[in-house]
């Protein structure tokens, strides 16, 4: 078989779609050597990802686009479709082709646009109300990160239940514990203490780090705890009000702003911090906190059902909008040295359940039941 997959979350820095998309490629075509296996897109791709290392029989594909092609999914990929011959497409960024040659799947990660439209961009959220809705019911089958989502598709955009499967990410096998010896580097060239909280994702309203900032003025005011509070992730949308706040606490250098950090750097803060916070309103999956207790960090995260399918009880949860919670379990956390180590063996633990082979694996079985879906319509 010749399947492809959707390419345009490898084109620029990669966050957590990107890492989806490129991890699950290469599980899929590790697991399947028989097939081939290609991630396509009118954009090129980053250097880190043509930089990559990934089997032979998983290739990118840049399709340059001419003036038909600019409206890459409507003209552009579907001609492609037609011209190679895919058995399969999967969309792995809630798109699919709009004319289909062959059978797709999509992944929906999550409903943020539709259930929380204030903290998105006006472009995205007309875009959304349309396109995800549509999206849904054009794909033969649809693919979410946890139950909760697929929940959420099936009951708010009316998709039938056998449609939608529910396939958890994995961490990366970069992700694991570093003596704290050799995390040293990393943190002194970006200026990092040596007893820190750490934060990570694109900065934007949904990941509620303004709470986050809040909690930790309690914990400067409140008691002698001088721990250093850093925030790792690519600014994205909507940050005016995270960044005056930040300038009006005047925290100097115990907040600081790494902007976006390479794999290697993150493994060293994950395996170097006190506790890893994770404040997020709303989630599809939570791949951060994943990552962080596969490298030891403890971790602290919001009680919503997406995170807490996860985490499961290796984490300990907090109301993501409640300040003083947030505080006191930081607080109780950095004082208690057997929670820290209790909670690093837990995360460990529960990271171990999760892998990308899994999570290739489960979609692989929803590509054949696409497949034998098309079949007794009688279409390709």
């Amino acid at each position: 078989m010749r399947i492809g997959l959707d390419g345009i979350p490898l084109t620029d820095l990669r966050t957590g779609i990107g890492t989806y998309t490129f991890e699950l490629a290469n599980a899929l075509a590790i697991g399947s050597p028989a097939d081939d296996f290609e991630l396509v897109s009118p954009f090129p791709y980053s250097t880190m990802t043509g930089g990559d290392s990934r089997p032979e029989n998983l290739r990118l594909v840049h399709s340059k686009s001419n003036v038909l092609m600019r409206r890459w999914w409507v003209l552009g990929l579907p001609l492609y479709l037609r011209r190679v011959g895919l058995t399969l497409f999967h969309g792995t960024n809630f798109e699919v082709p709009l004319w289909r040659g062959c059978p797709t799947v999509v992944t929906i990660h999550d409903l943020s646009p539709l259930r929380l439209p204030k903290m998105h961009q006006g472009r995205l959220r007309r875009r959304a109300r349309f396109s995800i809705p549509f999206m849904a019911r054009l794909a033969t089958a649809i693919i979410t990160p946890s139950e909760s989502v697929r929940s959420e598709v099936c009951e708010r955009l009316g998709i039938p239940a056998d449609k939608v499967v529910a396939i958890p990410h994995g961490p990366r096998r970069c992700f694991r514990p570093l003596p704290l010896s050799q995390t040293t580097e990393v943190r002194n060239r970006l200026g990092i203490a040596d007893e820190f909280l750490l934060a990570v994702g694109t900065i934007e309203p949904r990941k509620n780090l303004i709470t986050l900032v809040r909690a930790f003025q309690e914990i400067l005011k409140t008691t002698t705890l001088r721990p250093q509070l850093v925030i790792v992730g690519k600014e994205g949308w909507l940050t005016g009000e995270l960044f005056t706040h930040i300038k009006k606490a005047q925290l100097g250098d115990r907040l600081l702003c790494t902007g976006y950090l390479s794999d290697e750097e993150l493994c060293a803060l994950y395996s170097s911090c006190r506790a890893f916070i994770y404040p997020s309103i709303y989630e599809g999956f939570g791949l951060p906190p994943l990552e962080a207790m596969a490298c030891g960090a403890p971790v602290i995260t919001s009680r919503i059902p997406s995170l807490v399918e996860t985490v499961g009880s290796a984490a300990l949860l907090v109301s993501p909008t409640d300040v003083q919670d947030m505080s006191r379990t930081i607080i109780g956390l950095l004082k208690d040295d057997n929670e820290r180590e209790k909670l690093s063996a837990a995360g460990q633990k529960r990271a171990a359940e999760f892998s990308w082979d899994r999570t290739a694996r489960l979609t692989r079985d929803v590509y054949d039941r696409a497949l034998r879906k098309e079949s007794r319509r009688g279409k390709p």
